[in-house]
């Protein structure tokens, strides 16, 4: 079954979030195509509580405890970009403490975040120390193509 292809944001009830649904949707269409020239991409970006976060953490990767993003995808090695590339959800209240921990504009943060699980839908990973380099300085770029801070100063 072919699906047309979106972003849809889904807000758990009793989540406060503001954010641009525009800017949202660039963050996640400019990193799809600066990473794998995916112009059209279908993706849910579910924001949540730290609890359900914690509870799907520790349900699918054996992990209890909350997190800022966890990334759930659909395809594997070859994508399809008239499918879902799958889902992504957000802990809200711990994305903001983190965001004031790190000293950076929610918002902003958030949109990091959203363009970091859009690469893991894609395949990209951060556990080998080159994997991490790669996806860093993509984030790097994906940040700088829509204006906001580099996540990663290290990298040029």
């Amino acid at each position: 079954m072919r699906m047309t292809n979106m972003i849809e944001v889904v807000i758990d009830e009793g989540i406060q979030v503001s954010f641009s649904q525009e800017i949202i949707s660039k963050v996640v269409e400019t990193s799809c195509f600066l990473a794998k020239n995916i112009k059209k991409p279908s993706v849910c970006v579910r924001f949540a509580s730290n609890e359900e976060v914690q509870r799907l953490n520790a349900q699918w990767r054996n992990q209890d405890k909350v997190t800022d993003v966890l990334s759930f995808p659909m395809q594997e090695d070859v994508l399809d970009a008239t499918e879902s590339l799958g889902d992504m959800i957000l802990a809200v209240p711990f994305v903001c403490d983190e965001a004031k921990r790190l000293e950076l504009v929610e918002d902003a943060h958030i949109y990091h975040l959203i363009a970091h699980s859009t690469l893991h839908l894609l395949g990209y990973d951060h556990m080998q120390d080159n994997e991490a380099e790669h996806m860093q300085r993509l984030e790097n770029t994906v940040m700088a193509e829509l204006g906001l801070h580099k996540p990663y100063p290290e990298w040029d």
